[in-house]
């Protein structure tokens, strides 16, 4: 699996599920052309964007282009890279007939071929990630969480949502996400503090 720096946007949940398999890194998806309308959505790929860098990894569609340029006009340019899949004809296993266009999307991409897309467009691979800076980077967990009664405790969802509010981030982020997300943007000092700012105005 490849450790990759920049988190990497693609269009839906089997794209992610798909890429899940061969990156460690944050994976967010547009939903598609949703993304158009949700502007907290926008602000956190501004965000990650700001501090770890983005690949975008669209389908190679007109509907993929039109997303991809939509966010090439919305996130400064310095710190997007552009990943593109090969035209490949053909249909997803799911699916009972092909798209539109008769392509393979990021779904139904090979692993090799999603992988040399990602160097090919420059992604930052941290494979060998020297000791110290691992040392310096505690990660922070499911039971980090649990322990700051973000969940699995009764009036976790509240905290929760107090927490996203405090960290200005987007208000339905599911627990899953919500980890990735603050792994990305906040070191785990950052992430005590907030959490225990919100224990404290509630006790």
């Amino acid at each position: 699996m490849l450790q990759i720096k920049e988190a990497i946007v693609v269009e839906g949940r089997y794209d992610k599920n798909t890429l899940s398999q061969l990156v460690d890194t944050v994976i967010l998806e547009t939903s598609g052309f949703g993304i158009f309308k949700d502007s907290e959505r926008l602000d956190l790929l501004r965000r990650l964007a700001e501090k770890r860098g983005l690949i975008i990894l669209t389908d190679g569609d007109g509907a993929g282009f039109v997303i991809r340029n939509y966010l090439k006009g919305a996130i400064p340019p310095g710190l997007v890279k552009h990943a593109y899949i090969p035209d490949v004809f053909g249909r997803e296993r799911r699916k009972r007939r092909a798209g539109k266009e008769g392509k393979l999307g990021v779904e139904g991409m090979s692993p090799a071929v999603l992988k040399e897309a990602l160097r090919r467009a420059g992604a930052t691979i941290m494979d060998e990630t020297p000791e110290e800076d691992a040392a310096l980077h505690r990660p922070i967990t499911k039971a980090d969480l649990y322990a700051c009664g973000l969940s699995g405790t009764r009036g976790s969802s509240a905290r929760r949502k107090a927490l996203l509010q405090r960290l200005d981030l987007p208000e339905h982020l599911p627990p899953n996400a919500l980890l990735e997300v603050i792994n990305a943007l906040f070191t785990y000092e950052e992430f005590l503090a907030a959490a225990q700012s919100i224990c404290w105005e509630g006790s």
